[in-house]
């Protein structure tokens, strides 16, 4: 019997977890598979809205996967220049078949030195911090270069995993999987992308992640240059 295809979700605190449920309870179901969840130092993780993930495995007693996915969530750049957790994501991500992600879990693939000239994905707000690690910015809502496959914000998970199946298991096993999951969006608020919301809807919003955004900016920077550092380059 052929080895099972390993996909390893590497999560950390106060990570958004729809970026990471979603698309685990779509890749968990893909056949001869084996799905495993990691953190820096095992066992419990906990996410947005105090989600407690128990029983996670410790990254470094992983020795490869077939798969690696990144969610993201409001600490992705300070995650970012924890150099213990991404520098286990870059191991697995040099050794997998594919580096993924989601939202602004990318960030964190770039700082560990995965995205440097790949196009990539990333939500909306956080995008333009994608070329302090080398990347290009793609606005796809999923987005492939080569083995990297990148998800844009939150429920983008879904989409990205569904893609995954589709090129891991068939497309017809991934259409299956969507019918199974009854996976027809219909939101009650057509205005989840910045060119499909409101005015006075975007404004509020984009003022309230702007208080956000220098400390993030520094912090990406920060891991970029240390990206930089360990890539042996000025």
């Amino acid at each position: 019997m052929s080895q099972p295809f390993t996909t390893v979700f590497a999560i950390y605190d106060n990570m958004t977890h729809l970026d990471f449920t979603g698309p685990h309870q779509v890749l968990c179901r893909l056949p001869n598979a084996s799905t495993m969840i990691a953190s820096r130092d095992g066992g419990e993780v906990t996410a947005e809205g105090n989600l407690v993930i128990g029983r996670t495995k410790k990254l470094s007693d992983i020795e490869h996967c077939d798969l690696l996915c990144v969610p993201g969530g409001m600490t992705a750049t300070q995650v970012a220049l924890d150099e213990a957790f991404v520098s286990e994501v870059r191991r697995l991500g040099l050794g997998a078949r594919y580096v993924t992600s989601v939202c602004t879990g990318s960030l964190i693939l770039g700082a560990a030195g995965l995205l440097q000239g790949k196009r990539a994905a990333c939500h909306w707000a956080w995008r333009e911090l994608l070329p302090e690690f080398g990347a290009i910015v793609d606005e796809a809502r999923v987005v492939r270069d080569g083995n990297t496959i990148t998800g844009g914000g939150v429920t983008a998970g879904i989409d990205f995993a569904l893609t995954m199946v589709a090129e891991i298991a068939g497309e017809a096993y991934a259409k299956a999987l969507t019918l199974g999951y009854e996976y027809a969006p219909s939101p009650p608020f057509p205005g989840g992308r910045p060119e499909l919301a409101e005015a006075e809807t975007l404004s509020a919003y984009s003022a309230h992640m702007g208080k956000l955004m220098d400390q993030r900016r520094a912090e990406a920077h920060e891991a970029g240059q240390r990206m930089l550092a360990h890539a042996g380059r000025p």
